[in-house]
């Protein structure tokens, strides 16, 4: 992981980037982490807020159980440690819509240590990226601004829902790295339950940390461990979107390797994202731990659970994408593109596995991955609103198998059904259309003996150039409405013309 993945050119030589992502998922759960309150998204502004919330006086926080559950199922499904002994600490800031004057936070003894998950990138390299901690911490409200021109206005509902901060490692080296990791903790999450990872609806958001340094300055990170070499960071706060990610990496890399090239210095600074410009802008200057004088929240006893509970918890995990990606290779021959595809999510991965049941697996996922996912689309569908069952497919797919039809007429069947101008068993469609493939010869050699006759100028070609036999194949297909079988009239038509 130490050697340059990519290096960026600049007027005074080569640099390298540095990443680390730290994203807030919100937990799926129906009340918030300190309060009984609902965490429901949609509500009109303060409804969901309960006196713990809006921190009256004499108010205390009491931890949600099934919260904590959910942050040990996270990290888990991360690899990564599970500390039996936590702690929750306050974090003093002042903002508006943080009516405590504080964040319910963990600092140094988070619930999840160190863990490491897998990404892919384009070139299908699958490289480690390590995982700092998770820690479980309290929501703060929001501020509107745009509500009336000299006021501003707060609405509590977010106050105290939980998140989950994780924290990554400074492994990511590109701007194509962030924004996979990115989505590899929402695909991760969603399959565990934990979070939904709907970025729009503010449950899942990043704040990106962006560092260059000389081409071999990472190596001696490595080496050292001293954060010194990676040059000062940027964070830009609460990106909600992978592409926006990239943006972000993309711009900061450029903007720092400018200011350093000019002789200027990188500032420790606090960054907002402007996705109309796709450039980033300063917020504040950058805190360190030492500004929100964290200390151990006096109100809440320290988190202490049993080995055997997290042990329950690990036997309840579903299968997560890499096991099933490595399953979809192994169990149906599929290339490692195509099961990290049909494994991403659960509802796609289920929906491969009833067309592959019984059926050549390979055959299946190209038409998931192809005809399926390409129509579902252009139609802007999800899976769960395919038209075309997943038994629907399979049979489909039968039909080309047996050489009931050809893989030209499957698509034109596949078409019907998705359309919506038939439905039901893909069997009974092509028998009321009349679509059933040919497999006569005697009929399809007299369509050959026909087209031949009446082209023999192309006919004498093909003899010296074989590869325009292509030509008659269209023709036969053509004059019999794409029902011949293909292969018997490629050998009727080899015969006929005299090709090898």
């Amino acid at each position: 992981m130490s050697e340059p993945r990519k290096l960026l050119k600049g007027s005074t030589g080569d640099w390298e980037v540095v990443v680390g992502l730290e994203v807030h998922a919100q937990v799926s759960s129906k009340a918030k982490l300190f309060s009984g309150a609902s965490a429901e998204y949609g509500a009109g502004p303060n409804e969901n807020v309960s006196l713990v919330d809006a921190a009256m006086p004499g108010m205390l926080p009491v931890i949600n159980k099934f919260c904590v559950e959910q942050a040990i199922r996270t990290g888990l499904g991360l690899n990564a440690k599970i500390n039996l002994w936590s702690r929750f600490d306050r974090k003093n800031y002042f903002y508006p819509d943080l009516p405590q004057g504080y964040q319910i936070s963990q600092y140094k003894d988070p619930i999840v240590g160190e863990g490491e998950i897998e990404i892919e990138v384009e070139s299908g390299e699958t490289i480690p990226i390590g995982i700092e901690r998770l820690h479980l911490e309290q929501d703060a409200g929001k501020s509107i601004h745009d509500l009336a021109p000299n006021e501003s206005f707060v609405d509590l509902n977010r106050s105290g829902v939980a998140l989950m901060e994780i924290v990554s490692k400074p492994d990511m080296r590109s701007a194509e790295e962030g924004a996979a990791y990115f989505s590899k903790i929402r695909t991760i999450v969603r399959h565990l339950g934990t979070c939904d990872g709907n970025m729009e609806e503010g449950s899942m958001r990043a704040d990106v940390n962006v560092s260059v340094c000389p081409a071999g300055n990472y190596q001696k990170y490595r080496e050292t461990g001293d954060f010194k070499y990676l040059g000062t960071r940027t964070e830009t706060k609460n990106v909600n979107s992978i592409r926006f990610t990239r943006q972000v990496i993309d711009y900061e890399a450029r903007r720092q390797i400018e200011i350093l090239e000019s002789g200027g210095t990188i500032d420790q600074e606090t960054l907002l994202f402007d996705p109309a410009t796709g450039e980033t802008r300063t917020m504040r200057s950058k805190e360190d731990a030492h500004d929100y004088r964290y200390f151990p929240d006096p109100d809440l006893l320290p988190l202490e659970f049993s080995q055997e509970w997290v042990d329950e918890i690990k036997a309840s995990l579903p299968e997560l994408p890499d096991q099933k990606k490595h399953r979809f290779m192994e169990e149906y021959g599929l290339s490692a593109y195509d099961a990290s595809v049909l494994a991403m999510h659960r509802a796609q991965a289920a929906y491969f596995e009833a067309v592959a049941n019984g059926r050549d697996g390979k055959l299946a996922a190209n038409w998931v991955t192809g005809e399926l996912f390409g129509a579902l689309n252009k139609a802007d569908k999800e899976i769960g609103d395919s038209p075309i069952s997943a038994g629907q497919l399979g049979s489909l797919i039968d039909l080309i198998k047996d050489g009931t039809i050809s893989g030209k007429i499957a698509k034109d069947v596949f078409a019907l059904m998705f359309d919506g101008e038939e439905t039901g068993d893909p069997a009974d469609i092509v028998e009321k259309r009349g679509l059933k493939q040919v497999t006569d010869t005697g009929a399809i050699e007299k369509v050959v003996d026909e087209i031949i006759a009446a082209n023999p100028k192309q006919a004498e070609q093909v003899k010296e150039k074989p590869k325009t036999m292509g030509w008659f194949v269209g023709q036969v297909m053509q004059k019999t409405g794409g029902k011949a079988n293909p292969q018997a009239v490629n050998e009727i038509l080899r015969k006929k013309l005299g090709v090898e």
